[in-house]
């Protein structure tokens, strides 16, 4: 995708303080001299059986965006693709009650969206947010000696990937998506009170994947350490029955060049790190001198999955793990 939008015009206008050149969560977009728009856009197909459950998955992945933009979410829109002729319409409600849900839990409005006849199922968001056009946060500021955080536990892509091969137990099950219908609000909170210099939250391309970005946005290597990265541990030995999805591959291929692993670091846990998540935690890049206080803030918040997971140095637009 990126070499696909490198060939599109550069948008030229003062008040696009963030587009899509850096890889950013979102775009920002300044109104007046306090205020900015954040704006973004997600949607997918469903992940878990349950259509309540996928629908505040969906809700709470799309929302993320704003969170880790250092945003508040203020108004949103549901994106629907459904087979009305095919499947009960009693689904499809509870989709949107369950993404009706995660957006009055972030303290937004709904106010409608767009839906389609299409044979598969697909739901999600677009969101509009505020936040002060001097006060935003990117994944393009990490500094030498920050401290590097995650606030959710990374194997999500695997265990749905179980989910979908009848391979979780129902226990495993509940604990995904419980992690996935979590807001990033309360972490992103404490980023925005603390001064975090970066932000991304972990999707797609995994906490390796978009650690690059953020190595690559900023100009700095980001290292981190593996013993110290939380992970759902039955993620491992699914990992380890060769249940890796394909897109975990894709993102080794993508990013591998550019990540430099130091020591003897078991393969199946290098996987978890390349796991494409689903709705996942913030990777947060923090002053050191403030990473004490961050810790006690996200506890206080009850973000207490979070780790301190790395560093930031100086060196190549690189990220190194050992």
């Amino acid at each position: 995708m990126a070499e696909i939008l490198a060939v599109l015009p550069k948008i030229q206008d003062p008040n696009l303080l963030v587009g899509f050149e850096k890889s950013s969560d979102a775009a920002v977009y300044q109104l007046t001299k306090d205020l900015a728009l954040v704006f973004t856009v997600d949607f997918f197909t469903p992940i878990v059986d349950d259509p309540y459950w996928f629908g505040q998955i969906a809700a709470a992945n799309s929302l993320s965006d704003v969170y880790a933009m250092g945003g508040r979410p203020l108004l949103a829109l549901n994106i629907v693709c459904f087979p009305k002729k095919e499947l009960d319409k009693g689904i499809l409600k509870e989709i949107l009650r369950g993404g009706l849900q995660k957006v009055l839990e972030a303290q937004a409005v709904l106010g409608g969206g767009h839906s389609i006849d299409d044979r598969e199922i697909k739901y999600g968001l677009s969101v509009v947010g505020t936040v002060h056009p001097k006060r935003y946060i990117t994944n393009a500021g990490a500094r030498p000696g920050d401290r590097l955080f995650l606030t959710k536990p990374l194997g999500l892509g695997i265990i749905t990937t179980a989910i979908k091969g009848n391979m979780a137990s129902d226990s495993l099950i509940r604990r995904a998506m419980e992690i996935m219908a979590q807001l990033n609000q309360k972490a992103a909170e404490a980023m925005v009170e603390i001064g975090a210099h970066a932000a991304t939250d972990i999707t797609g391309f995994g906490l390796l994947g978009h650690a690059l970005e953020m190595a690559e946005a900023s100009g700095v290597e980001l290292h981190i350490l593996a013993h110290k990265v939380p992970f759902i541990k039955e993620a491992l030995d699914l990992v380890k029955m060769g249940l890796v999805p394909e897109g975990d591959y894709e993102n080794l291929r993508f990013c591998e060049k550019k990540i430099k692993v130091e020591g003897n670091i078991d393969e199946s846990l290098l996987t978890i790190f390349y796991d494409a998540q689903t709705s996942g935690g913030l990777l947060i890049s923090v002053p050191e001198e403030k990473a004490r206080s961050f810790w006690e803030k996200l506890l206080e918040k009850g973000v207490f999955e979070a780790a301190e997971i790395g560093f930031v140095r100086k060196g190549p637009a690189r990220v190194v793990v050992s």
